[in-house]
Formats: C-alpha cells, sequence, structure tokens
C-alpha cells in the first residue's frame, strides 16, 4: 500500500473504518475484496501492529476476525525502498479467524538498501522454518486469546532475546570520524577564506 498518503473525508466515507492513512484504507479494501479462502500478503509499516488510535485498534481487530492472519514477517529498515520507514508483510487467509500468529524477525546481518537489496537468500530462513511455523531465535508464536482485547497490540517483541543490533567494527567507525573530520576541516577552510 502506499505510505504515508492521506485521503480527503469524502473517500473515507467509504470504508468501515475511517482513517486518513491510505495504508489502512488500502489494507480494509484488500480484505473486503478476497473472497474466502483467498490468501494475501501485505507489506504495512511496523507501527501498523502497535498504534492506539481508534482506527489502527479497529482495523487490528477486523483482520484477526475475518482472517487468519496465520503470519508476521519483520522486515529490517531499508528493506523496501521508497517505503521510508520499517515495515513488516502481513500474511493472511480470508475466512476464518486468527488463533495464533506466527513471528520471523528477519536478520539478512547487514544493513538493507538500494546498493544492498534483499534477496533470495536472506529469505531462506525464513521460507524454511514457515512452512512448520517452528520457533526459533529469530521466530516464536503467540496465541491470539493471550492479546490485550481493548488494543489487540500486535507488536513485535521477540522472547528469544529481542532484536539483534548490528554493531560496526571499531576500525570502521574511526575511519569515518576520520572522514568526517577532514570534511569538516575543508568547510571550515572555505568558511574563514570567506571572512
Amino acid at each position: 500500500p502506499p505510505f504515508g498518503g492521506g485521503e480527503q473525508k469524502e473517500v473515507q466515507q467509504n470504508f468501515p473504518i475511517r482513517s486518513g492513512e491510505t495504508a489502512y484504507l488500502f489494507l480494509q479494501h484488500f480484505i473486503k475484496m478476497l473472497k474466502a479462502g483467498g490468501r494475501a500478503g501485505v507489506v504495512i509499516k511496523n507501527t501498523f501492529l502497535s498504534n492506539s488510535d481508534n482506527a489502527s485498534i479497529s482495523l487490528r481487530k477486523m483482520l484477526l476476525e475475518d482472517c487468519n492472519l496465520h503470519t508476521i514477517l519483520d522486515c529490517p529498515g531499508g528493506t523496501f525502498i521508497g517505503a521510508g520507514v520499517k515495515t513488516v508483510v502481513l500474511f493472511f487467509e480470508k475466512g476464518k479467524p486468527t488463533k495464533k500468529v506466527w513471528y520471523y524477525q528477519l536478520d539478512p546481518g547487514r544493513n538493507m538498501g538500494k546498493t544492498n537489496p534483499l534477496n533470495d537468500e536472506d529469505l531462506a530462513e525464513f521460507q524454511k522454518l514457515q512452512k512448520t511455523k517452528k520457533d526459533s531465535d529469530k521466530s516464536w508464536t503467540r496465541e491470539i486469546k493471550e492479546l490485550d482485547k481493548e488494543t489487540f497490540d500486535l507488536s513485535v517483541k521477540n522472547p528469544n532475546g529481542g532484536e539483534v543490533v548490528a554493531h560496526r567494527m571499531p576500525e570502521e567507525i574511526l575511519k569515518e570520524i576520520e572522514k568526517l573530520d577532514q570534511e569538516s576541516a575543508k568547510v571550515l577552510a572555505e568558511i574563514k577564506k570567506l571572512l
């Protein structure tokens, strides 16, 4: 869906859950148009899982009641170029309510972006584990009956150690500092010439 866009009130009136967030309107439309037994994978910003506004809560409730949201793939920042936000992929099937959700935290071990895009190898472990929904260091299952029925919060909270933080090597950091110092010195010299 489109991220960060907004729709006018006239358009919002066509949806049961009114929101100016175009991604939320898209998700509602997608759920409505999907036939019973139809399957989908939708990329949406990760804040959808935990936002506490009425539209977010109502849409999560609708998704869980009308569809079997069986998998949430948590993607690192930069996975989807142009999204500008951290994203998740929601995999669901329409027609049956959700009983449990299997989460997988994607960690390709490198920074993602235009010059370093997602590839098949990055998804190999996810694809293997997703078939059986097996728990691992990067995957776990949440029972829907354990969710807070006021918020339907689906936040990605890995009980197996949390999100892995990629630390840079000290040498790499020092090189970057030196480069920035050189750039700063050049700019400072240019400013001094102007004075």
